[in-house]
C-alpha cells in the first residue's frame, strides 16, 4: 500500500468513526412474548391478571422500542429526541401486519346487526417528544419537555397495574427543587371521544421523612374544554390526589403505601383500577372514590425475595351501589445461583359491584432463568404452569367449568 492509498484510508476511517459517533442514538425496549396452551380452552386463557398477577397468565406478544438521541448540548443546555413505537398482538401467526379482516355479522332474518374485525397486529407512536435541560439557570437539572411521552407512571409490576399515569401529549417543567423536593407542573390531553379534556398535574415528590423515607404527593385535575354545543352532555370536572410514601432498606427491599382520592370520572376508577387518566367527559353521578395500596420487594435472605401488593378500594355513585375490590398478590423467587430460579406467584381477590359478586384466584409455579440474581434481573426466561379458579361463576371457562389451568414458555425482557 502507497504512502496516498495509506492516507486515503485513515481519512476514510477516521470519516466514518466520526460519523458513527455523532450519529449515536440510544437504544432501549421492552418485549414479552412466549407460547401457552389451557386445559380446555385451546390457547391459554388470561383471568384477571391486574387483580391476581400476571406470571403464567399473560396471552399476548406486547413490545416497544425507545430510539433516543441528544441533538444539543453546550454551555450546560442540552435538549434531547425521545421517540417509541409498540407492537400488541395475539402471537398467532408468523407474518403479524396491519392487514384487517372483517366479517358481517347477521341476524337470523339475514339482516346485517354488526361488524366483527380482527387485526393481525396493532402498532401505536406512545412517545415522541423534546426534552430540554438548563434552561432555567437557577434549576439546571429542570426539565422542560413538550410532545407525546410516558409521564412518571407509578405500577405495580408483578400485576402491571398503573395505578397512577397521566401519559399523552403535553408539555410541561419537571425536577424543579423547590424547598426540600422536587415538583413537576404539567399538561396533558386526554380527550373523553370527541370532548376535549386537559389533565392538569401537579407533583411535589422527594419530601424527606425520615433516613430511608420520602413523599411524594400529587394532584390531578382533568379540565372539561365542551364547546357550546357540548355543554348539554358533560358532566362535572374530575380529580384525583395521591400521597405515596417509599421506605427504602426495607428486610433487604423496598416497600411503599399509596393513598388516592378521587371525584366523578376518577373516581369511578378508583373500584375500576384506572390510573387516573382518560377521562369520561359525560359522567354526572356524584362519584366518589379511594383506594388504599400497598406493595413492594424484600429479601429477607440471600436465596429468597418476595414481591407482594395489596390493595382495596371503593367507588361509591349516587344512583347505584358501591364498587369495592380487595386483592391480595404474592410473588416469592427462591434462587439456585447467579441465573437460575424457581419462581411462585399466588393471587386473590373479591369484589362487589352494584350488588354483584365477584371472586377468584391463581396460582403459578415457574422455572426461570435470568441475566442474574436480582429479582428485577432480565432478560428472563420462563417456563409455568397457572392453575385458575373462579368462585363465583360456574362457567367462567366455559363448558361449565370454574377452573382451568395454563403451561407455557415466555420472556420478559427490558433495557
Amino acid at each position: 500500500m502507497n504512502r496516498n492509498t495509506l492516507g486515503q484510508a485513515v481519512t476514510i476511517v477516521t470519516v466514518f468513526a466520526s460519523a458513527t459517533a455523532t450519529a449515536q442514538v440510544d437504544f432501549h425496549g421492552y418485549v414479552r412474548a412466549g407460547i401457552g396452551i389451557s386445559g380446555e380452552n385451546g390457547q391459554q386463557v388470561r383471568y384477571q391478571s391486574n387483580k391476581v398477577g400476571r406470571l403464567g397468565n399473560e396471552d399476548d406478544l406486547y413490545s416497544e422500542i425507545l430510539l433516543g438521541k441528544e441533538l444539543y448540548s453546550q454551555d450546560g443546555k442540552s435538549f434531547y429526541v425521545d421517540s417509541m413505537v409498540a407492537l400488541l398482538s395475539d402471537g398467532s401467526n408468523d407474518f403479524e401486519g396491519t392487514n384487517t379482516s372483517c366479517e358481517l355479522l347477521k341476524n337470523s332474518a339475514g339482516d346485517v346487526d354488526d361488524v366483527s374485525c380482527d387485526n393481525d397486529a396493532e402498532f401505536a407512536i406512545r412517545q415522541f417528544n423534546v426534552q430540554a435541560k438548563g434552561l432555567i439557570p437557577s434549576n439546571p437539572d429542570a426539565v422542560s419537555w413538550a410532545g407525546k411521552r410516558y409521564y412518571q407512571r407509578h405500577d405495580i409490576h408483578i400485576s402491571d397495574f398503573y395505578y397512577w399515569d397521566t401519559s399523552g401529549s403535553g408539555a410541561g417543567i419537571e425536577n424543579l427543587s423547590v424547598g426540600t423536593g422536587k415538583l413537576s407542573l404539567a399538561v396533558l390531553r386526554q380527550d373523553s371521544g370527541d370532548i376535549n379534556v386537559n389533565n392538569f398535574d401537579i407533583r411535589y415528590a422527594e419530601i424527606a421523612l425520615w433516613q430511608d423515607a420520602n413523599l411524594e404527593l400529587g394532584f390531578n385535575y382533568g379540565l372539561i374544554n365542551e364547546t357550546d354545543e357540548q355543554k348539554a352532555e358533560v358532566g362535572e370536572d374530575p380529580l384525583m390526589l395521591t400521597a405515596e410514601m417509599t421506605m427504602a432498606n426495607v428486610i433487604g427491599g423496598l416497600n411503599k403505601t399509596i393513598f388516592q382520592y378521587a371525584t366523578e370520572s376518577y373516581g369511578e376508577q378508583m373500584a375500576g383500577l384506572g390510573a387516573g387518566n382518560s377521562p369520561d367527559a359525560t359522567s354526572d353521578d356524584g362519584i366518589d372514590g379511594y383506594r388504599i395500596i400497598n406493595w413492594g420487594v424484600i429479601a429477607p435472605t440471600n436465596t429468597w425475595e418476595i414481591g407482594h401488593q395489596i390493595v382495596y378500594a371503593n367507588s361509591s355513585f349516587d344512583s347505584q351501589d358501591d364498587h369495592s375490590i380487595f386483592n391480595i398478590v404474592v410473588r416469592p423467587m427462591y434462587k439456585w445461583d447467579e441465573n437460575m430460579r424457581t419462581v411462585f406467584e399466588g393471587g386473590w381477590f373479591t369484589e362487589e359491584d352494584n350488588k354483584v359478586d365477584s371472586s377468584g384466584s391463581k396460582f403459578t409455579v415457574a422455572q426461570a432463568w435470568a441475566a442474574g440474581s436480582s429479582f428485577w434481573a432480565r432478560p428472563e426466561l420462563r417456563v409455568y404452569a397457572s392453575y385458575l379458579t373462579d368462585y363465583e361463576n360456574d362457567n367462567a371457562f366455559g363448558i361449565g367449568n370454574d377452573t382451568e389451568y395454563n403451561l407455557g414458555v415466555q420472556v420478559e425482557a427490558w433495557w
